[in-house]
């Protein structure tokens, strides 16, 4: 098979009537072949999206049809685009329609990242016959699963997606592609090229770059009160009898919502079915340098382990699934796949998390062995220490250096020396003393804080660091608080002052802390643009604009034993 057939603008017509398109790519030899699908709102016809990710000429050249469908309201789609509202119908209908095409062997599988990993859940949830595999990769959860932060906005995501992502085709839609929609596209450009001063504007709910659009508000108002991208019926399982290999990235930030897709299916269904791998990657990003580190030519997407690469694992995938008759994998493969950093190696195991784990807490303390004025970081817990005391100034918060976020084309995400923040007086350091033996670091992370505060309301952050031996100090993984919201709930629970116990969410990671290097936490109250800035007067900057400092004092003592839960893993 050489030859391949490209049909563009194939329609595909849905219950309501609406008429959505798509490009066909095909085998030219006779037959019927399995389809692979995605829908996606950012254009089928635009290389980075239809080509970037998989391959589809190779997917075609393996025996596949592949059909990549702009969604509902987006491009050359019929209908109105409101994220999520419509993509569980449109995903069963579409999935059915490729089963029935003349070239179809009536076996569906789906793939894509992000917004076409979405896609994917939604269709997996309406249940259509003919779907019978799936690959999302860095994508959400819309089951229920508690991997939010309460309260907290990711502000520079979400500004940057309204804006970059949605507002081009969706107002040239409303305005037509005459001189009015011309003057539009010159203004978000240049709101684009100024977008990391944008992201200070408060307060954020009338947002300039997209308040100067009318049409625009109520969807980046809906965005904001996370009304988009959410399920009918949240509580509604994925059924775990659809085989999914899941893939995710250290430095992605849908890292914890697509480990919990695997944990999910993996319980409700069968564990055979489910696959998971998690690379040194960021968002949509492969390759083998992320941030400021370097991870191995073997850790990209390109060049997996040497052997493989991100479209050939989907080929594998899909080989068992589409073209077999298979209800387990192959007996020789373990479901999951994680790139462990710091010794910079791609390894299997039977399970996530990894059951040989031991929760190991390291705990806070006055004096240590940091080179800043803070404190350190060890195996013992406290005595009756003295408290850390700082003050948290919302006007002039800790800048997003590094983590896994989603910051306008790609940038500022990844590993990235911490050194310069580190410096803050807002930004307390506890290090551990250097390993004598390498220590792995790798599932779930917490940590534990006692603290208390002069305001209202405030945010409590958290960061692992891996202190290199020279000094520099690469970020893992991170995570935040909103005080009032510290039990979970959207019930507010304002603060009078009182010692309290907050528990601050890192998701997950893999590293390797060798000889020399050391474990560093970082303890502050803000990380911005990523996450908005807690005013502290008990409101927000969503609609807000008064602004008081707080004083933040963090406890760790016999009473109160701050540390943070490591996953270690026992050397073999």
């Amino acid at each position: 098979m050489s030859e391949i057939i490209v049909e563009r603008e194939v329609p595909c017509v849905m219950r309501d009537g609406v008429t959505l398109y798509a490009t066909v790519y095909r085998p030219k030899s006779e037959g019927q072949f399995p389809v692979v699908l995605t829908r996606l709102p950012y254009n089928k016809n635009l290389p980075n999206f239809s080509h970037r990710y998989i391959d589809p000429m190779r997917m075609v050249l393996g025996g596949y049809v592949v059909i990549i469908q702009d969604v509902r309201g987006r491009f050359a789609s019929e209908g109105e685009f409101e994220p999520g509202k419509y993509e569980a119908q449109d995903g069963y209908d579409t999935v059915e329609w490729a089963a029935s095409l003349p070239y179809s062997n009536g076996k569906v599988g789906m793939f894509g990242l992000s917004y076409y990993g979405f896609t994917q859940l939604y269709a997996l949830q309406a249940a259509p016959p003919s779907l019978k595999a799936i690959v999302p990769a860095m994508t959400g959860n819309i089951s229920g699963q508690d991997v939010d932060r309460h309260g907290v906005c990711d502000l520079a995501s979400a500004q940057t997606w309204i804006l970059d992502s949605v507002a081009p085709d969706y107002l040239k839609r409303q305005q037509g592609n005459g001189e009015k929609y011309a003057e539009t596209l010159k203004d978000i450009t240049n709101d684009l090229n100024h977008i990391d001063e944008w992201h200070k504007h408060i307060p954020f709910e009338n947002w300039p770059p997209i308040m100067k659009h009318p049409e625009m508000r109520e969807l980046y108002k809906k965005h904001l009160n996370s009304e988009l991208l959410t399920h009918p019926d949240r509580s509604a399982p994925y059924t775990g009898e659809i085989p999914a290999y899941h893939i995710a990235g250290w430095y992605d930030n849908f890292l914890a919502h697509t480990i919990k897709n695997f944990e999910e299916m993996s319980t409700t269904g069968s564990v055979n079915n489910q696959k998971l791998i998690i690379g040194a990657w960021a968002h949509g990003v492969f390759h083998s340098e992320i941030g400021e580190r370097f991870f191995g030519i073997n850790s990209s997407g390109d060049s997996i382990g040497g052997k493989e690469d991100i479209t050939s694992l989907h080929l594998d995938w899909f080989n068992f699934w589409l073209k077999e008759d298979g209800t387990s994998l192959p007996t020789d493969e373990e479901p999951v796949r994680i790139f462990t950093m710091g010794v910079n190696e791609w390894r299997s195991e039977k399970e996530w998390p990894l059951q040989r784990t031991v929760y190991t807490p390291f705990y806070l303390h006055s004096e240590g062995t940091a080179h800043l004025e803070s404190g350190g970081l060890s195996l013992e817990g406290p005595d009756d220490e003295p408290q850390d005391q700082y003050v948290y100034d919302p006007e002039d918060p800790v800048p997003t250096h590094g983590g896994g976020i989603l910051f306008y084309n790609g940038r500022n995400s990844g590993p990235r020396d911490q050194r310069k923040i580190e410096e803050r007086k807002d930004v307390l350091v506890y290090t551990s003393e250097p390993m004598v033996d390498p220590l792995e670091v790798t599932g779930w992370i917490k940590v534990q804080l006692w603290a208390s505060t002069d305001a209202p309301d405030t945010d409590f952050t958290a960061k692992l660091i891996d202190v290199y031996p020279d000094g520099r100090a690469y970020n893992l993984t991170d995570g935040i608080v909103r005080a009032k919201y510290r039990e979970g709930s959207e019930e507010k629970a304002p603060l009078t002052g009182e010692i309290v116990p907050y528990e601050i969410d890192l998701w997950a990671t893999s590293n390797v802390f060798l000889p020399g290097h050391s474990i560093r936490l970082e303890i502050s109250s803000s990380n911005f643009p990523r996450y908005d800035v807690n005013p502290n007067t008990g409101n927000t900057t969503k609609d807000t604009v008064e602004m008081v400092k707080a004083t933040q004092t963090i406890y760790h003592d016999s009473q109160h034993p701050s540390h943070v839960l490591l996953p270690v893993i026992p050397a073999k």
